[in-house]
Protein backbone atom coordinates (compact mmCIF):
# COMPACT_ATOMS: atom_id res chain seq x y z
CA UNK A 1 0.00 0.00 0.00
CA UNK A 2 1.46 3.48 -0.77
CA UNK A 3 2.20 5.72 2.26
CA UNK A 4 0.21 8.18 1.60
CA UNK A 5 -3.01 5.42 1.47
CA UNK A 6 -1.74 4.47 4.94
CA UNK A 7 -1.91 7.64 5.92
CA UNK A 8 -4.89 8.69 4.68
CA UNK A 9 -6.55 5.16 6.76
CA UNK A 10 -5.31 5.79 10.03
CA UNK A 11 -8.30 6.75 12.41
CA UNK A 12 -5.22 8.62 13.90
CA UNK A 13 -1.49 10.23 12.72
CA UNK A 14 1.59 10.92 14.63
CA UNK A 15 2.61 14.06 13.16
CA UNK A 16 5.55 16.47 14.30
CA UNK A 17 5.33 20.30 13.90
CA UNK A 18 8.53 22.51 13.21
CA UNK A 19 8.35 26.53 13.75
CA UNK A 20 11.77 28.25 13.90
CA UNK A 21 10.50 32.09 13.71
CA UNK A 22 12.26 35.36 12.80
CA UNK A 23 13.45 35.41 16.05
CA UNK A 24 15.74 32.82 15.19
CA UNK A 25 16.19 31.64 19.11
CA UNK A 26 15.85 28.17 17.85
CA UNK A 27 13.41 25.35 16.95
CA UNK A 28 9.87 24.90 18.36
CA UNK A 29 9.02 21.41 17.81
CA UNK A 30 5.47 19.80 18.92
CA UNK A 31 4.20 16.05 18.82
CA UNK A 32 0.22 16.35 18.20
CA UNK A 33 -2.10 13.75 17.27
CA UNK A 34 -4.41 14.59 14.34
CA UNK A 35 -7.69 13.09 13.89
CA UNK A 36 -9.72 13.71 10.07
CA UNK A 37 -9.29 16.55 8.07
CA UNK A 38 -10.35 20.25 7.41
CA UNK A 39 -13.26 20.65 9.47
CA UNK A 40 -13.46 17.78 11.07
CA UNK A 41 -9.54 18.01 12.37
CA UNK A 42 -9.42 17.11 16.11
CA UNK A 43 -5.97 18.00 17.19
CA UNK A 44 -4.13 17.47 20.72
CA UNK A 45 -0.76 18.36 21.91
CA UNK A 46 1.25 15.19 23.03
CA UNK A 47 4.84 16.76 23.70
CA UNK A 48 6.53 20.05 23.39
CA UNK A 49 10.71 20.93 23.02
CA UNK A 50 12.55 24.27 22.19
CA UNK A 51 15.86 23.07 20.60
CA UNK A 52 18.02 26.19 20.88
CA UNK A 53 20.21 27.44 18.36
CA UNK A 54 23.85 27.25 19.16
CA UNK A 55 24.95 30.54 19.43
CA UNK A 56 26.98 30.81 16.49
CA UNK A 57 24.37 29.36 14.15
CA UNK A 58 21.82 31.96 15.27
CA UNK A 59 24.11 34.82 15.22
CA UNK A 60 24.73 33.58 11.19
CA UNK A 61 20.75 33.05 10.58
CA UNK A 62 20.68 36.86 12.02
CA UNK A 63 23.28 38.13 9.68
CA UNK A 64 21.89 36.74 6.41
CA UNK A 65 18.32 37.55 6.94
CA UNK A 66 19.76 41.26 8.17
CA UNK A 67 21.13 41.16 4.24
CA UNK A 68 24.90 40.41 5.09
CA UNK A 69 26.15 39.22 1.37
CA UNK A 70 26.40 35.24 1.43
CA UNK A 71 27.90 32.68 -1.20
CA UNK A 72 25.93 30.37 -2.96
CA UNK A 73 28.29 28.02 -1.78
CA UNK A 74 28.30 29.00 2.07
CA UNK A 75 24.26 29.20 1.51
CA UNK A 76 23.82 25.49 0.18
CA UNK A 77 26.01 24.63 3.53
CA UNK A 78 23.63 26.38 5.56
CA UNK A 79 20.61 25.43 4.81
CA UNK A 80 21.95 21.72 4.77
CA UNK A 81 22.86 22.48 8.94
CA UNK A 82 19.20 23.74 9.39
CA UNK A 83 18.07 20.45 7.93
CA UNK A 84 20.18 18.64 10.04
CA UNK A 85 19.47 20.77 13.21
CA UNK A 86 15.56 19.64 12.31
CA UNK A 87 15.86 16.38 11.80
CA UNK A 88 17.68 16.36 15.40
CA UNK A 89 15.16 18.30 16.77
CA UNK A 90 12.38 15.46 15.73
CA UNK A 91 15.10 13.02 17.31
CA UNK A 92 15.32 14.80 20.35
CA UNK A 93 11.30 15.39 20.60
CA UNK A 94 10.66 11.90 20.13
CA UNK A 95 13.05 10.52 23.24
CA UNK A 96 11.34 13.46 25.57
CA UNK A 97 8.10 12.23 24.79
CA UNK A 98 9.35 8.91 25.14
CA UNK A 99 8.14 7.19 21.53
CA UNK A 100 10.49 5.59 18.89
CA UNK A 101 10.95 7.63 15.58
CA UNK A 102 9.25 4.70 14.03
CA UNK A 103 5.68 5.78 15.51
CA UNK A 104 5.81 9.23 14.13
CA UNK A 105 3.51 9.75 10.59
CA UNK A 106 4.35 12.82 9.34
CA UNK A 107 6.42 16.15 9.76
CA UNK A 108 5.41 19.75 9.02
CA UNK A 109 8.50 22.18 8.94
CA UNK A 110 8.09 26.08 7.74
CA UNK A 111 11.71 26.25 7.67
CA UNK A 112 14.02 29.51 8.53
CA UNK A 113 12.62 32.30 6.93
CA UNK A 114 15.55 34.33 5.20
CA UNK A 115 13.92 36.77 2.84
CA UNK A 116 10.22 37.83 2.39
CA UNK A 117 9.07 40.47 -0.74
CA UNK A 118 5.67 40.23 -0.46
CA UNK A 119 4.87 43.51 -2.38
CA UNK A 120 6.06 43.52 -5.84
CA UNK A 121 10.01 44.34 -6.55
CA UNK A 122 11.29 44.88 -10.60
CA UNK A 123 13.74 42.64 -11.41
CA UNK A 124 15.15 41.62 -14.55
CA UNK A 125 12.52 43.26 -16.67
CA UNK A 126 9.72 41.43 -14.36
CA UNK A 127 7.48 42.63 -11.72
CA UNK A 128 8.03 39.81 -8.65
CA UNK A 129 6.92 38.82 -5.06
CA UNK A 130 9.23 36.34 -3.28
CA UNK A 131 9.82 34.17 0.06
CA UNK A 132 12.77 32.40 0.90
CA UNK A 133 12.82 29.86 3.84
CA UNK A 134 15.26 27.16 4.36
CA UNK A 135 16.60 24.22 6.02
CA UNK A 136 16.20 20.93 4.05
CA UNK A 137 12.93 18.83 4.21
CA UNK A 138 14.92 15.81 3.00
CA UNK A 139 17.32 15.25 5.34
CA UNK A 140 14.27 15.48 8.42
CA UNK A 141 12.62 12.75 6.11
CA UNK A 142 15.95 10.90 6.18
CA UNK A 143 16.53 11.00 9.91
CA UNK A 144 12.81 10.54 10.69
CA UNK A 145 12.00 7.68 8.17
CA UNK A 146 8.52 9.39 6.76
CA UNK A 147 6.97 11.87 4.49
CA UNK A 148 7.77 15.91 5.22
CA UNK A 149 5.88 18.60 3.82
CA UNK A 150 7.72 21.95 3.92
CA UNK A 151 8.10 24.80 1.93
CA UNK A 152 4.44 26.33 2.34
CA UNK A 153 4.53 29.92 1.60
CA UNK A 154 5.65 29.84 -2.12
CA UNK A 155 2.06 28.07 -2.96
CA UNK A 156 0.13 30.71 -1.76
CA UNK A 157 2.31 33.40 -3.14
CA UNK A 158 1.74 31.90 -6.59
CA UNK A 159 -1.98 32.55 -6.19
CA UNK A 160 -1.25 35.63 -5.65
CA UNK A 161 -1.11 35.97 -2.25
CA UNK A 162 1.66 37.43 0.19
CA UNK A 163 2.57 33.76 1.74
CA UNK A 164 1.21 34.99 4.92
CA UNK A 165 0.09 34.84 7.77
CA UNK A 166 0.38 30.79 7.30
CA UNK A 167 -1.62 29.91 10.62
CA UNK A 168 -5.48 31.49 10.13
CA UNK A 169 -6.56 28.65 8.68
CA UNK A 170 -5.67 26.38 11.38
CA UNK A 171 -7.27 28.93 14.17
CA UNK A 172 -9.97 29.34 12.32
CA UNK A 173 -10.55 25.61 12.31
CA UNK A 174 -9.78 25.45 16.07
CA UNK A 175 -10.41 28.61 17.65
CA UNK A 176 -13.54 29.98 16.40
CA UNK A 177 -16.70 30.57 18.42
CA UNK A 178 -20.21 30.96 17.50
CA UNK A 179 -21.33 33.32 19.64
CA UNK A 180 -18.71 35.95 19.84
CA UNK A 181 -15.89 37.19 17.93
CA UNK A 182 -12.25 36.11 19.10
CA UNK A 183 -8.37 37.18 18.18
CA UNK A 184 -5.29 35.26 18.22
CA UNK A 185 -2.10 37.93 19.05
CA UNK A 186 1.08 35.90 18.41
CA UNK A 187 4.68 37.96 19.63
CA UNK A 188 7.21 35.68 18.14
CA UNK A 189 9.93 37.77 16.43
CA UNK A 190 7.08 39.45 14.27
CA UNK A 191 3.95 40.40 15.48
CA UNK A 192 0.73 38.78 13.80
CA UNK A 193 -2.97 38.31 14.71
CA UNK A 194 -5.57 35.88 13.69
CA UNK A 195 -9.52 37.92 14.16
CA UNK A 196 -12.42 35.22 13.78
CA UNK A 197 -15.57 36.95 14.30
CA UNK A 198 -18.42 35.29 15.48
CA UNK A 199 -19.71 32.13 13.55
CA UNK A 200 -17.10 33.25 10.83
CA UNK A 201 -17.06 31.67 7.40
CA UNK A 202 -12.96 31.03 6.61
CA UNK A 203 -13.67 33.96 4.05
CA UNK A 204 -14.54 36.27 6.86
CA UNK A 205 -11.28 35.68 8.52
CA UNK A 206 -9.26 38.70 9.22
CA UNK A 207 -5.79 38.31 9.40
CA UNK A 208 -2.02 40.41 9.20
CA UNK A 209 1.43 41.10 10.72
CA UNK A 210 1.04 43.78 13.20
CA UNK A 211 4.58 44.86 13.04
CA UNK A 212 7.68 43.85 15.30
CA UNK A 213 7.05 41.47 17.87
CA UNK A 214 10.30 40.64 19.88
CA UNK A 215 12.21 41.41 17.27
CA UNK A 216 13.42 45.06 17.93
CA UNK A 217 13.49 44.21 22.25
CA UNK A 218 15.68 41.74 21.89
CA UNK A 219 17.92 43.74 19.49
CA UNK A 220 18.00 46.55 22.40
CA UNK A 221 18.16 44.19 25.34
CA UNK A 222 21.45 42.69 23.37
CA UNK A 223 22.64 46.04 23.07
CA UNK A 224 21.88 47.46 26.74
CA UNK A 225 23.51 43.84 28.36
CA UNK A 226 26.07 43.92 26.41
CA UNK A 227 25.08 40.51 24.57
CA UNK A 228 24.42 38.84 27.77
CA UNK A 229 20.95 38.77 27.25
CA UNK A 230 19.06 37.60 24.18
CA UNK A 231 15.82 39.07 25.42
CA UNK A 232 14.29 40.70 28.07
CA UNK A 233 13.30 38.21 30.25
CA UNK A 234 9.39 39.06 31.99
CA UNK A 235 10.26 42.51 30.66
CA UNK A 236 11.75 43.66 34.01
CA UNK A 237 14.25 45.93 32.02
CA UNK A 238 11.53 47.58 30.24
CA UNK A 239 9.87 47.94 33.47
CA UNK A 240 12.69 49.85 35.55
CA UNK A 241 13.35 52.44 32.28
CA UNK A 242 10.38 55.44 31.45
CA UNK A 243 8.56 55.37 27.98
CA UNK A 244 9.46 58.57 26.12
CA UNK A 245 6.50 59.68 24.22
CA UNK A 246 8.35 61.75 21.63
CA UNK A 247 10.30 58.45 20.45
CA UNK A 248 6.92 56.27 20.68
CA UNK A 249 5.23 59.34 18.52
CA UNK A 250 8.30 58.65 15.73
CA UNK A 251 7.78 54.75 16.33
CA UNK A 252 4.23 55.07 15.70
CA UNK A 253 4.34 57.04 12.65
CA UNK A 254 5.57 54.13 10.58
CA UNK A 255 3.96 53.77 7.10
CA UNK A 256 3.55 50.43 7.42
CA UNK A 257 0.64 50.31 10.96
CA UNK A 258 -1.82 52.19 8.63
CA UNK A 259 -1.50 49.48 5.46
CA UNK A 260 -4.41 48.07 4.89
CA UNK A 261 -4.20 44.30 4.97
CA UNK A 262 -3.47 41.79 3.80
CA UNK A 263 -0.09 42.55 4.67
CA UNK A 264 3.02 41.16 6.06
CA UNK A 265 6.74 41.85 7.16
CA UNK A 266 9.80 40.66 8.74
CA UNK A 267 13.28 41.17 9.29
CA UNK A 268 13.91 43.14 5.78
CA UNK A 269 12.08 45.91 7.82
CA UNK A 270 12.33 45.59 11.52
CA UNK A 271 15.53 44.01 11.46
CA UNK A 272 19.44 45.69 12.28
CA UNK A 273 18.54 48.82 9.78
CA UNK A 274 15.37 49.78 11.63
CA UNK A 275 17.08 49.66 14.70
CA UNK A 276 20.06 51.40 13.70
CA UNK A 277 17.15 53.82 12.62
CA UNK A 278 15.38 53.72 16.16
CA UNK A 279 18.67 54.34 17.90
CA UNK A 280 19.82 57.31 15.90
CA UNK A 281 16.45 58.81 16.70
CA UNK A 282 16.72 58.20 20.27
CA UNK A 283 19.81 59.84 20.43
CA UNK A 284 18.43 62.55 19.00
CA UNK A 285 16.08 62.79 21.53
CA UNK A 286 18.49 62.35 24.38
CA UNK A 287 16.78 59.23 25.58
CA UNK A 288 19.01 56.52 26.91
CA UNK A 289 19.01 52.96 25.78
CA UNK A 290 17.14 51.54 28.25
CA UNK A 291 14.33 54.07 27.81
CA UNK A 292 14.25 53.31 24.42
CA UNK A 293 13.72 49.49 25.34
CA UNK A 294 11.00 50.56 27.64
CA UNK A 295 9.35 52.64 24.55
CA UNK A 296 9.80 49.88 21.72
CA UNK A 297 7.98 47.62 24.26
CA UNK A 298 5.19 49.72 24.47
CA UNK A 299 5.14 50.46 20.75
CA UNK A 300 4.95 46.64 20.30
CA UNK A 301 1.69 46.09 22.36
CA UNK A 302 0.09 50.00 20.62
CA UNK A 303 0.85 48.40 17.09
CA UNK A 304 -1.16 45.04 18.29
CA UNK A 305 -3.82 47.17 19.18
CA UNK A 306 -4.10 49.75 16.61
CA UNK A 307 -4.38 46.89 13.96
CA UNK A 308 -7.07 45.81 16.34
CA UNK A 309 -8.88 48.87 16.42
CA UNK A 310 -8.25 49.69 12.44
CA UNK A 311 -8.84 46.66 10.71
CA UNK A 312 -11.18 44.12 12.74
CA UNK A 313 -14.58 43.87 11.41
CA UNK A 314 -16.37 44.05 15.10
CA UNK A 315 -14.16 44.66 18.26
CA UNK A 316 -12.67 41.28 19.49
CA UNK A 317 -14.25 40.09 23.01
CA UNK A 318 -11.25 38.12 24.10
CA UNK A 319 -7.32 38.64 22.62
CA UNK A 320 -5.48 35.27 23.26
CA UNK A 321 -1.29 36.30 23.38
CA UNK A 322 0.72 33.33 22.30
CA UNK A 323 4.45 33.00 21.30
CA UNK A 324 7.51 34.36 23.63
CA UNK A 325 6.25 37.71 24.38
CA UNK A 326 2.89 35.99 25.97
CA UNK A 327 5.80 35.77 29.06
CA UNK A 328 6.73 39.53 29.00
CA UNK A 329 4.35 40.42 31.90
CA UNK A 330 5.74 44.30 30.71
CA UNK A 331 4.14 44.10 27.01
CA UNK A 332 1.24 42.36 28.38
CA UNK A 333 0.42 45.09 30.92
CA UNK A 334 0.90 47.64 28.22
CA UNK A 335 -1.62 45.66 25.72
CA UNK A 336 -4.25 45.58 28.47
CA UNK A 337 -4.07 49.42 28.92
CA UNK A 338 -3.95 49.66 25.18
CA UNK A 339 -7.92 47.27 24.97
CA UNK A 340 -9.36 48.19 27.89
CA UNK A 341 -12.71 46.98 26.15
CA UNK A 342 -10.96 43.41 25.52
CA UNK A 343 -10.31 40.53 27.64
CA UNK A 344 -6.05 39.53 27.12
CA UNK A 345 -5.29 36.26 28.07
CA UNK A 346 -2.56 33.60 27.43
CA UNK A 347 -2.88 30.46 25.84
CA UNK A 348 -1.97 28.42 29.24
CA UNK A 349 -5.17 30.66 30.49
CA UNK A 350 -6.96 28.69 27.71
CA UNK A 351 -5.70 25.43 28.34
CA UNK A 352 -3.46 25.28 25.68
CA UNK A 353 0.70 25.83 25.11
CA UNK A 354 1.36 29.44 23.93
CA UNK A 355 4.87 28.42 22.40
CA UNK A 356 3.40 25.68 21.15
CA UNK A 357 0.96 26.72 19.05
CA UNK A 358 2.25 27.60 15.95
CA UNK A 359 4.39 24.40 15.53
CA UNK A 360 1.01 22.38 16.20
CA UNK A 361 -0.38 24.81 13.02
CA UNK A 362 2.38 23.54 11.14
CA UNK A 363 1.93 19.36 11.94
CA UNK A 364 -2.17 20.60 10.88
CA UNK A 365 -0.83 22.22 7.79
CA UNK A 366 1.27 19.49 6.56
CA UNK A 367 -1.88 16.74 7.89
CA UNK A 368 -4.29 18.79 5.48
CA UNK A 369 -1.71 19.00 2.61
CA UNK A 370 -1.55 14.83 2.49
CA UNK A 371 -4.85 14.82 1.63
CA UNK A 372 -4.73 17.30 -0.61
CA UNK A 373 -6.95 19.95 1.17
CA UNK A 374 -6.39 23.40 0.67
CA UNK A 375 -4.99 24.82 3.68
CA UNK A 376 -4.17 28.86 2.72
CA UNK A 377 -6.84 31.58 3.50
CA UNK A 378 -6.91 33.44 0.92
CA UNK A 379 -9.17 36.28 2.78
CA UNK A 380 -5.93 36.47 4.77
CA UNK A 381 -2.99 36.35 2.02
CA UNK A 382 -4.83 38.02 -0.59
CA UNK A 383 -4.20 34.89 -2.05
CA UNK A 384 -7.02 34.93 -5.53
CA UNK A 385 -8.38 31.34 -4.55
CA UNK A 386 -7.79 28.50 -2.15
CA UNK A 387 -4.75 26.05 -2.45
CA UNK A 388 -3.03 23.27 -1.05
CA UNK A 389 0.55 24.63 0.20
CA UNK A 390 3.45 22.75 0.77
CA UNK A 391 5.63 20.67 -0.96
CA UNK A 392 6.16 16.73 0.19
CA UNK A 393 9.82 14.73 0.62
CA UNK A 394 9.04 11.19 0.99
Amino acid sequence: MHILSQLWNKPERLVIGLMSGTSADGIDAALTGISGCGTNTKAELRSFLFVPFPPAVREKILAVAGGEPVTAAEFCLLKTLLGKLYGEACLELCRHAGIDPSQVDLVGSHGQTFWHIPQPEEYLGRSLCGTLQAGEDALIAQAMGCPVVGDFRVRDMAAGGQGAPLVPYTEWLLYREEARTVALQNFGGIGNVTILPAGCALEEVVAFDTGPGNMVMDALTGRLTGGRMTYDQGGRLAAAGKISRPLLDWMLSDPYLAQKPPKTTGREVYGEGYVRRLLEEADRLGVGLQDALSTATRFTAEAAALGLKRFAPSPPERLAVGGGGSWNETLLSHLRECLPNCQVVTGEELGYSSDAKEAVAFAILANEAVFGSCNNAPAATGAKMPVVMGKLSL
